[in-house]
C-alpha cells in the first residue's frame, strides 16, 4: 500500500491596499553605513523594477493581522476542499514574525497564530494540534513537507498548511530592499490518499546556517542616528542572490533524481516569489544541469510583478491563483508534474516534487 500526500483543497488572501513603485519616488533611501544614496529616489526606483521585476506589491489593511488573513487563506483551502474542519488531525502555520499590529515594531506569537487560527475556525477538537514553524520564507513548504512525513508514519489523515506574513509592518522605509516585500497568506488542505498516482513523489529540504546565517537578519535601521534597539527586516541581497544560484538548482535536482523524474517531465515550477531575475537565473542554471540552454517560457508562473515578496506566503498563493486560472497561459491538469522550491532565512533551501 503506497501512501501519497494529496493537496485537496487550496486557498489564498491577497490584501486590497496596492502600493505601486512610483510611490516611493519621494523616498529617502540610506546605505546600512547610515548614508544617504545619491541617485534620485526615481532612479533609484526605476533600477529596483528592472532588477526585481516588482511593480507593485500589497500591504495588510490596519484592520487585519497576520492570523486572521490565515483564517481567511484556510476557510478558502477549506471549503475548496469540501471538508469538515473539525476532522483536521494538525494546523502548521509558517511565519516569520508573528502577528505585528501596525504602526508597532513588536511581533506577538503568543499564543501561536496556529492556536489563533484554530479558534478562527471555530474547531473544537482537542486532537486537532496546531502549531507554528519558523522556517524564513521556506516555510510554508517545510509545513507541506512535515505533514508528509505525518502521514508516512501514520499519525495523521488530514492537514492544514499556511503562510502567512505581514512584512510591511517590519521594513525599514529607508531601506530601498524594503521595496522587495508584501504581505499575503496562502493556504492548501492535504489529505493521505492510498494507492493513487496523485500527490508527493519526492521531498528535498536542506540548511546552510554558517557563514550563510546573517544573510537575512534583523538590524537597526538605515536612517542617521536612529535608534538601534528597535530593529528591521535586512538582507544582503548579493549574497542571497549568489547562494541562491548555487543551491537551489541543485536541491531541485536532487528531489527530482529522488522521485525518478525528468526535467522534460515538469510542467510547471513553483518558485518562492523572491525577485524575478533571481528566479528566471535559478531555473536557467536547472536547465543548464541538464545540459539544456533553452527554458520553455511557460515553465514558470509569476505574480511578483503584482504582489512582491510576501515570503511565506509566495508559493500557496502562487499555486491557488494557477489553479484558479487566475494566471494568464499558466494552468496545471490532472497528471501534471511540478515542483515547488523556495530558499530564505536560515540559508533554508527546499523542494517538493508532486504529481497533480
Amino acid at each position: 500500500m503506497t501512501i501519497r500526500t494529496v493537496i485537496t483543497g487550496t486557498g489564498s488572501y491577497v490584501p486590497a491596499f496596492i502600493k505601486n513603485n512610483q510611490a516611493f519616488s519621494t523616498s529617502d533611501f540610506y546605505t546600512n553605513e547610515q548614508e544617504p544614496i545619491p541617485n534620485a529616489a526615481g532612479e533609484i526606483v526605476r533600477k529596483f523594477e528592472k532588477i526585481t521585476g516588482i511593480a507593485a506589491r500589497r500591504y495588510a489593511g490596519e484592520d487585519i493581522n497576520a492570523s486572521e488573513m490565515a483564517c481567511l487563506a484556510a476557510r478558502q483551502a477549506i471549503e475548496d476542499a469540501n471538508i469538515d474542519p473539525e476532522t483536521l488531525d494538525y494546523i502548521i502555520v509558517a511565519h516569520n514574525f508573528g502577528n505585528v499590529i501596525k504602526h508597532t515594531i513588536q511581533t506577538d506569537a503568543v499564543p501561536s497564530l496556529a492556536s489563533r487560527v484554530k479558534y478562527g475556525l471555530g474547531i473544537h477538537n482537542p486532537s486537532c494540534i496546531p502549531y507554528d514553524i519558523l522556517f524564513g520564507c521556506p516555510g510554508w513548504l517545510q509545513g507541506l513537507i512535515q505533514a508528509n512525513l505525518y502521514f508516512a508514519a501514520g499519525d495523521a489523515k488530514r492537514c492544514l498548511v499556511v503562510g502567512t506574513e505581514t512584512l510591511s509592518r517590519v521594513i525599514d522605509v529607508y531601506d530601498r530592499d524594503s521595496m522587495i516585500f508584501s504581505d499575503g497568506a496562502g493556504a492548501c488542505v492535504v489529505e493521505a490518499r492510498e494507492n493513487g498516482e496523485a500527490g508527493i513523489l519526492a521531498t528535498v529540504a536542506q540548511s546552510y546556517a554558517m557563514k550563510e546565517l546573517d544573510y537575512i537578519n534583523m538590524g537597526k535601521s538605515n536612517y542617521p542616528g536612529s535608534d538601534a534597539r528597535i530593529r528591521y527586516i535586512k538582507m544582503q541581497g548579493r549574497k542571497v542572490y549568489e547562494f541562491a544560484l548555487l543551491h537551489v538548482p541543485l536541491a531541485i535536482k536532487a528531489c527530482l533524481d529522488k522521485a525518478g523524474v525528468t526535467l522534460n517531465q515538469v510542467k510547471k515550477i513553483f518558485i518562492h516569489q523572491a525577485n524575478e531575475k533571481m528566479d528566471d537565473a535559478i531555473v536557467r542554471e536547472l536547465y543548464a544541469l541538464y545540459g539544456q540552454a533553452t527554458v520553455p517560457g511557460d515553465i514558470m508562473p509569476m505574480n511578483i510583478r503584482e504582489l512582491g515578496n510576501s515570503s511565506v506566503a509566495t508559493v500557496p498563493t502562487l499555486l491557488d491563483m494557477v489553479k484558479r486560472k487566475l494566471i494568464p497561459e499558466h494552468e496545471v491538469a490532472e497528471g501534471d508534474v511540478v515542483v515547488f522550491a523556495s530558499v530564505g532565512a536560515g540559508m533554508n533551501i527546499n523542494a517538493v516534487c508532486y504529481r497533480m
